[in-house]
């Protein structure tokens, strides 16, 4: 059972940049205690500054057999990008969108996601922990479904 996590722009510097607002926790190590929490899954990551490179990962995870979710935080393309909005249109496996900061909570170009009407659901402000939720998320919609 795989799933992927993509993020995007800027999002490299996760546990170093704006920590108040995106924590301090490092990326690498989040991933690390991720891979320990869900065994069962092969969980794969590609963080991309690049529209194009996102939306090839959305395709590319797509056509894995074994790919039930991705987890997708598309930074700032969450609010530009008609795109990536296509793209998890385009797909058959769920995305659900999440966000470290509570885009409602930001500035007012923040506040409007035009990828969430395509996705299966969308955390926000919750830090790191939403990856964990969205990983959740897929694993129970798989288990549903079967």
């Amino acid at each position: 059972m795989q799933i992927g996590i993509i993020n995007g722009p800027n999002l490299q510097h996760i546990g170093l940049r704006e920590p108040h607002i995106y924590g301090t926790r490092s990326w690498d190590d989040y991933m690390s205690e991720l891979s320990t929490a869900f065994p069962q899954c092969l969980l794969t990551y590609t963080q991309s500054h690049h529209e194009g490179v996102i939306i090839d990962e959305l395709y590319r995870l797509d056509a894995e057999p074994d790919c039930i979710g991705i987890v997708l935080n598309a930074g700032a393309y969450t609010h530009t990008s008609i795109a990536i909005l296509d793209a998890i249109r385009a797909i058959q496996t769920p995305v659900v969108e999440v966000h470290l900061s509570n885009i409602y909570a930001r500035e007012a170009y923040r506040r409007h996601s035009l990828i969430a009407e395509a996705c299966l659901g969308q955390i926000t402000g919750l830090g790191l922990e939403g990856y964990r939720l969205g990983i959740q998320a897929l694993i129970n919609k798989q288990n549903d479904n079967k």
